[in-house]
């Protein structure tokens, strides 16, 4: 297993070309890689992808990617790189206790979030540089929005616009036409999709946009998971959406919402909101999908939020409406997941040793005790609040060492893609994006 450590990370981004052999675990291989080639005594260079090759532990004959060939037209020679083509997307993944299969082999789950890609009309070309950007950081994964509720038309891409209480769901260019772009590009990158479908907060409409147009202003948030006329419009463009992908091995997952919560971004919560509510609209809406798509995999998309009433730390007594635990245990819900936000969550007093608790503790209560698979699905700090490569490295030490299915960063940024950054975003050519390249590879070791 690999052991990786802020230092040595740091270290191996700056060891000059000169030096003969790359340590284990350490970089020997890539496009733009000036450094080592050969490994130490003990591990060999493997190819992941065109971007990274590793010394990984072992013996044997260094494996590399496809060389380039030449060709030579009168007096001028051209050259053309003949790359690694992306794996190809057929079958569809599935569970298998712990684990995620594909094809009756394991699939690791690792990449990023990109909310961003099928949002703001970005073009096609750049939706595929931005999985390709993940693609070479090793990623097999991507979670991304499949939504946007309007009451105007935003001049961008969007998915369902609201004229009063009767939504219209855009099969347009700007809309599920354009999500269509997003599948193709993820496809051609070999790139699976967790898709959410509608979001705990008001950013790009979310739940807070039915309550408000079926029932009227200053409504309470959580109308959204017990009001029959709303679940039964959110069922309608659920059942648009999925059936449209029914036969797309590309996606991975639906997800039913980005962090469920009693109350969302300005709306309160109802006295009468308990963390059943919210299980049992996961249960009737996972339920709902299994019954018109049977191919592909369904998770809730909640924060990991547990339920233990009088423990001292309020992210573990069920305030907020979230039951990790029984949201997980739901039959028609295949893997559990969680995220981790120290910071925003007021864990500042041991921001690190928070995360090594949070990890630990859903992989043994949730993940090992329910035996389904548990990823973390979002997780992240900022430089002004922690080093990320401090923090990441040790995070990601955990995800291996205590056997956690697998991780999305939060998030994806791509080398044509600016204005989506809120801080977070990992950019090819940082440190960041060469831990996440090391952690992808070693993940996938650990799965071999």
């Amino acid at each position: 297993m690999i052991k990786l450590n802020a230092v040595l990370v740091a270290l191996a981004l700056t060891l000059p070309s000169v030096l003969a052999q790359s340590p284990i675990y350490g970089q020997c291989g890539g496009i733009g890689w000036t450094g080592p080639t050969t490994c130490a005594t003990g591990s060999v260079c493997t190819f992941g992808n065109p971007y990274y090759s590793q010394c990984l532990p072992g013996v044997g004959t260094t494996t590399s990617p496809p060389t380039s060939t030449v060709s030579s037209t009168s007096s001028t020679a051209s050259t053309s790189t003949v790359s690694t083509p992306p794996p190809v997307v057929t079958g569809f993944v599935t569970t298998n206790g712990q684990k995620f299969e594909l094809n009756g082999e394991e699939y690791t789950l690792v990449g990023s979030n990109n909310y961003w890609v099928g949002l703001m009309n970005f073009s096609p070309a750049e939706m595929s540089s931005a999985f390709a950007d993940m693609a070479g950081a090793g990623a097999t994964t991507s979670r991304t929005w499949g939504f946007d509720e309007v009451t105007t038309d935003p001049g961008i891409a969007y998915y369902q616009i609201w004229d009063g209480a009767t939504p219209t769901i855009n099969t347009g260019a700007n809309g599920l036409e354009n999500f269509d772009n997003v599948v193709a590009a993820a496809k051609a990158n070999g790139i699976r999709l967790i898709v959410t479908l509608t979001n705990n907060w008001n950013n790009y409409g979310g739940s807070d946009v039915y309550v408000d147009q079926i029932l009227g202003a200053n409504q309470f948030h959580d109308y959204f998971y017990s009001n029959a006329q709303v679940i039964a419009a959110y069922k309608n463009y659920v059942e648009t959406f999925v059936k449209r992908y029914l036969d797309e091995p590309t996606i991975l997952a639906w997800e039913l919402i980005n962090e469920p919560r009693c109350a969302g971004s300005t709306s309160t919560a109802s006295p009468n909101c308990t963390t059943e509510t919210i299980t049992n609209w996961a249960s009737e809406l996972s339920a709902f999908i299994k019954s018109i798509d049977s191919n592909h995999l369904v998770s809730v998309g909640d924060e990991g939020f547990f339920n233990f009433p009088n423990n001292p730390n309020f992210l573990y007594t069920g305030d907020m409406g979230v039951d990790n635990v029984a949201l997980t245990t739901i039959d028609t819900i295949d893997f559990g997941t969680f995220h981790m936000y120290p910071f925003d969550w007021a864990q500042t007093t041991d921001p690190l040793g928070f995360g090594d608790d949070w990890i630990a503790n859903h992989t043994v209560l949730v993940q090992q005790a329910l035996n389904k698979p548990v990823i973390l699905e979002e997780f992240g700090v900022i430089e002004s609040q922690l080093d990320q490569v401090t923090a990441y490295t040790e995070w990601y030490n955990d995800v291996i060492k205590d056997g956690l299915t697998g991780d999305l960063i939060w998030q994806a940024g791509s080398t044509d893609v600016e204005n989506a950054n809120d801080g977070y975003m990992v950019f090819p050519g940082t440190s960041v994006y060469t831990l996440l390249t090391e952690h992808a590879a070693a993940l996938k070791a650990r799965n071999a």
